[in-house]
Order: C-alpha cells, then structure tokens, then sequence
C-alpha cells in the first residue's frame, strides 16, 4: 500500500474517531431519545447555553483548575485536534501551506459545534474552536518537523 494511501486511511479513521468521541459521545439510547424528541425549541436552548465570548470557558478553567478538571478539559480540546494538523497535509493536495490546513480545521470543528447548537448532542463553545485550532496548528508544526527535508 502506498504512503499516501495509508495516510488517508488513517486521516478517514482519525474522522470517524473524533465524530464518535466528541458529537456521538452518547450511549445509543441517549442520542436516539434526543433525536426523537427533537423540536425547533432545541436550537433556543442551545443558543441560550452557547458560549460566543472568546475565552471565557478557559478563562473559567483557569479559574477555578482547583475544582475542576481543568487540565484534562483544556489539554484535550488541543491534543484531540493534533493529528489533523499532521495527516491533512498528508492528504490534501495544498494541506502543506499553513493557512490551507488551518482553515480546514476550522470548518471541521465550526461544523461539528453547529451541529450540535443545532442538535442538543453537546453545546456550542467558542473557546472549543480555538483550542481546537491550536492543537491543528500544533500538528501541523510537528508535520513540518518531521517532513522539512523529505518529500512523501
């Protein structure tokens, strides 16, 4: 099997892996009983519930770290999104260049947080977008470091 094929058959597991792990994180029973019930009132509840203010759910980590689980929820918004910084420029004819990576990842992640806005399968977040982000880019640093001097 060839590099590339290999590489966008574990960018295409990676997906399906952080669909699951973040917007079908439910039992099935759960989603099914949110699915069914579903009205228009949803989308309501979730803006009332959303965050749009950059910053203020990590501000609000760092806050109070001492009673929650600050760390695990901080560091797993950017580590969860790591690998998609390394494997899109794997995949992607121009997911080389920064900028082409990035705004991927941002419609990636902007979609599944309107999915659930829209939904009720989580809450939207701002912040989650960001950290998100950072983790592509982070990935993406480590795509550049291992790659600089070789062609795949």
């Amino acid at each position: 099997m060839q590099k590339r094929n290999i590489a966008k058959l574990l960018f295409a597991i990676y997906i399906l892996v952080v669909l699951k792990v973040i917007v079908f994180k439910y039992p099935y029973e759960e989603l099914h009983k949110l699915a069914v019930s579903w009205r228009r009132g949803v989308i309501l509840r979730g803006l009332g519930t959303a965050n749009f203010t950059p910053f203020k759910t990590i501000k609000m980590y760092i806050d109070y770290a001492y009673k929650l689980n600050s760390v695990e929820n901080l560091a797993g918004n950017v580590l969860v999104f790591v690998p998609f910084g390394f494997l899109f420029p794997l995949v992607a004819k121009d997911g080389s260049r920064f900028w082409v990576m990035l705004l991927n990842a941002f419609v990636f992640v902007l979609g599944i947080e309107v999915f659930q806005l829209f939904s009720g399968f989580g809450a939207f977040d701002v912040d989650d977008l960001l950290l998100n982000c950072l983790g592509a880019a982070i990935g993406f640093g480590i795509y550049r470091l291992v790659f600089r001097r070789r062609k795949i």
